[in-house]
């Protein structure tokens, strides 16, 4: 009777690293997505300063050029803004089709427990 009580504990006790084996293998890790979402939040702030800038240059020449100052820069900053709004809104929909791809739909966040 010894022997079959022994055999048990080793049965379930084997059963228990593989069940934790399967746990630890099955077990996903939340990624950080900090580094990736600055990443993208410096890129949309370059798109979106870039576009103003180069504006503000195409201005500084159209006003050298035809000297129509301050007409030129006037009109290429705004025209710059723009065109880097525009494609400020074309880039992070991109971002986020690419996120949507990479994770599927957003989900909600679970209740907050603590209220405040």
């Amino acid at each position: 009777m010894a022997d079959r009580k022994e055999t048990r504990e080793e049965a379930l006790r084997q059963l228990s690293v593989r069940a934790e084996a399967l746990e630890a293998r099955t077990a996903q890790t939340p990624q950080d997505y900090g580094v990736k979402a600055a990443g993208y939040g410096y890129r949309l702030l370059g798109v979106l300063l870039g576009g103003l800038f180069v504006g503000l240059g195409f201005g500084a020449a159209v006003d050298a050029l035809a000297r129509t100052a301050p007409w030129g820069m006037i009109v290429g900053v705004l025209v710059g803004f723009a065109v880097s709004i525009w494609m400020t809104v074309r880039s992070a929909r991109r971002m986020q089709a690419e996120f949507e791809r990479e994770l599927g739909p957003p989900r909600d966040l679970p209740p907050d427990d603590e209220e405040d």
